[in-house]
């Protein structure tokens, strides 16, 4: 368990190398999208921003406030309409802070960040304090040698918890000294979250038999339990707002980068790219992300979304790692070792729901024709 957990966090690391060595490359506002742009082809960058806005970040935003109004009402019960207004409210509250500046949303960033890691650093103390130490049953044989197949999906799932490294890199314009501050930040956070999920993991089993680790559903609660008794359910659910909603605020300050830097290239409508007057921020791109989330959290087809298309971010990273072997014409260890880790991500989702993963494809395929309609002379002027 914690050799995935391991394996997961180092793949992370190398994805999180790679961000950076780019990120010094093109300390640029756009992230992903400009890297891809640079070493790959606009074609590509545009593909990103397309599968970004209407499926994979757009669907990530309403997810997780979605999560987020769920776990409020734990505290203040809420029908179906009730979940959908307060996640609603989270996105739009959130974009407005945006829309006043970057300095405003990385406050609020970096607060539920600090708040976050308090409270784990609480969670462990308890533990450590609290609970003496476990000692599980003997497992049965089958539960102790997992196949070299079941080692990959748990890597491959572990991935996904380590998501969202890479919109670090997507503010770099609007960041003093994004040359050094981006990479360090980049390397710092994936320790940092490596080091807690490790620790964590290493508190369930303090506290729980390693057999209801492995059966749980909600080990954090049945954990928090243990501890603090039948209270530890608020406990849980208290993190996981702070965790949620500080998850989406830094959704909601990347996404509008990405295309306010694909619009400064004539790759999405001229209004994408208008900067503000007074608080110099993307503040039509904000809208229209605010907007598009918030219709995904209506109809709730942000579940499909979410399903098909979160798989692609990791075919576009290992062609952000391919276009970095390309720039730099020499073999590097931490390209080297992401593009295999991407390439099981993708492969894995095609062989467990081909299906599925062919529908998400085709949907980031349909930006092609868009990207050369756009690029058509005098189009994208009038729009």
């Amino acid at each position: 368990m914690f050799a995935v957990w391991l394996g997961a966090g180092v793949m992370s690391l190398a994805g999180a190398l790679v961000c950076a060595e780019l990120a010094a490359a093109f300390p640029k506002t756009g992230g992903i999208y400009v890297y891809l742009k640079e070493t790959m082809s606009p074609q590509v960058a545009f593909l990103w921003g397309w599968a970004m806005f209407w499926s994979a970040h757009s669907g990530i935003i309403a997810a997780v406030s979605v999560v987020f109004a769920r776990y409020v009402g734990y505290f203040a019960p809420l029908g179906d309409r009730g979940t959908r207004a307060v996640a609603i409210s989270a996105i739009l509250t959130l974009s407005a802070i945006n829309y006043i500046g970057v300095r405003a949303g990385s406050t609020v960033q970096t607060a539920f960040t600090a708040a976050k890691l308090l409270a784990i650093g609480a969670i462990l103390v308890a533990v450590v304090v609290m609970v003496p130490g476990h000692h599980p049953a003997a497992l049965s044989s089958a539960a102790t040698q997992p196949s070299i197949r079941e080692f990959l999906l748990g890597i491959s799932a572990g991935l996904f918890t380590f998501g969202g490294w890479h919109m670090v890199t997507y503010a770099a314009g609007e960041t003093r000294d994004p040359e050094k501050t981006i990479p360090r930040a980049l390397l710092i956070g994936m320790l940092i979250v490596t080091v807690c999920y490790l620790a964590l993991n290493a508190a369930y089993l303090r506290v729980l038999p390693l057999e209801t680790v492995l059966k749980s559903t909600r080990v954090a609660a049945d954990a928090a339990r243990v501890v603090v008794g039948q209270s530890g359910g608020a406990i849980v659910s208290a993190l996981v707002i702070v965790s949620a909603f500080g998850g989406l605020s830094g959704s909601v300050l990347a996404g509008p980068r990405v295309y306010y830097a694909a619009a400064r290239d004539g790759l999405a409508f001229r209004a994408m790219g208008a900067e503000h007057p007074l608080f110099h921020t993307p503040h039509i791109a904000i809208l229209a992300q605010a907007l598009w989330a918030s219709v995904l959290v209506v109809t709730g087809t942000y579940r499909t979304l979410f399903t098909r298309v979160i798989y692609t971010e990791f075919l576009f990273f290992g062609l952000a790692a391919l276009g970095l072997l390309r720039m730099r014409r020499r073999l590097r260890p931490a390209p080297l070792l992401f593009l295999p880790a991407c390439a099981l991500v993708v492969i894995n989702q095609i062989y467990a729901d081909p299906k599925e993963s062919s529908i998400g494809l085709l949907l980031v395929a349909a930006g092609l024709p868009v990207y050369y309609f756009l690029k058509k002379p005098n189009k994208i002027a009038n729009y």
